[in-house]
């Protein structure tokens, strides 16, 4: 989503003129995140986390963010997504949204009470350590031996710039987007935070039915840190190719859970920091 704005830009023909021009701004509002369970005690609608995000496909960002989180693991137990904001406004830009999971599903809810505060761009910050991946449940990936052209990995950049139609306008979100070794894009979805567009695509891809992620890629934007790694590796999706440089948590995991991790993905080249094995 953009919106319109004016800028002031210099007159190259003098190089001191500042004219005033139209231009178009990522949106970025605040998302609440509310789950609903039917429990013993009745039914109760609990904030579990506010993230800086641009409006759009909301819905995906809120289950991809429960999924990430191990809240939820299969689409049959979210029984409903709907917006929940301030009356008045149309859904696709309200601010508030609620999640309603089945009531066989065993909420650990104690564990919810963290009430987290996400910016665009730290992510899930905290979550800083491998023993938590294996608390939750996380198996490693080494077993999936899908291999990735080169060629594919580095026409990527361009093919999701050309399918990110707010960037085009604003040239201020980031992008993630879901890729299969034929080079095939399955889903782009764009953000201000890095983090917030990975869970959309994760959303997405849990609505479809098509989570794990075996045998499939995760295109970022932008760098690839600790807690985009962790969504990967949730995922079940055992290459994650970023943009940007990595953070040495996330070559940590990824050498630990058997993932590839490239990195700088442009200009013509790229570095792999683990999972060599997986590239061809």
């Amino acid at each position: 989503m953009a919106e319109a704005s004016r800028k002031l830009v210099i007159d190259k023909s003098d190089g001191k003129t500042l004219r005033s021009v139209p231009d178009s701004v990522a949106v970025e509002e605040p998302l609440e995140i509310q789950i609903v369970s039917g429990t013993a005690s009745g039914a109760a609608a609990r904030s579990i986390s506010v993230t800086m995000r641009t409006p759009g496909n909301d819905e995906e960002l809120a289950v991809g963010f429960l999924f990430t989180e191990g809240i939820v693991t299969s689409p049959d137990q979210v029984v409903s997504v709907s917006p929940a904001g301030r009356p008045g406004k149309p859904s696709g830009e309200q601010n508030i949204v609620r999640v309603e999971i089945a009531p066989d599903v065993d909420l650990d809810l104690g564990r919810l009470e963290r009430h987290f505060y996400t910016t665009s761009s730290c992510g899930v910050c905290g979550k800083a350590t491998l023993d938590a991946l294996y608390v939750t449940g996380c198996a490693s990936l080494s077993d999936e031996t899908t291999v990735f052209p080169s060629a594919i990995l580095l026409a990527l950049p361009e093919q999701v710039r050309e399918r990110q139609s707010v960037f085009q306008s604003t040239g201020g979100l980031h992008a993630a987007a879901a890729f299969g070794p034929d080079g095939t894009i399955d889903v782009v979805r764009e953000d201000v935070g890095r983090h917030n567009a990975t869970d959309k695509v994760i959303g997405a891809m849990l609505a479809a039915g098509a989570l794990p992620g075996r045998g499939k890629g995760l295109f970022v934007s932008g760098r690839a840190s600790f807690e985009l790694m962790q969504k990967a590796l949730v995922a079940g999706i055992p290459v994650l190719a970023a943009v940007g440089a990595p953070s040495s948590l996330a070559v940590d995991t990824a050498e630990e859970f058997g993932m590839t991790l490239v990195g700088f993905l442009r200009d013509g080249g790229f570095n792999v920091y683990a999972g060599r094995e997986r590239i061809g």
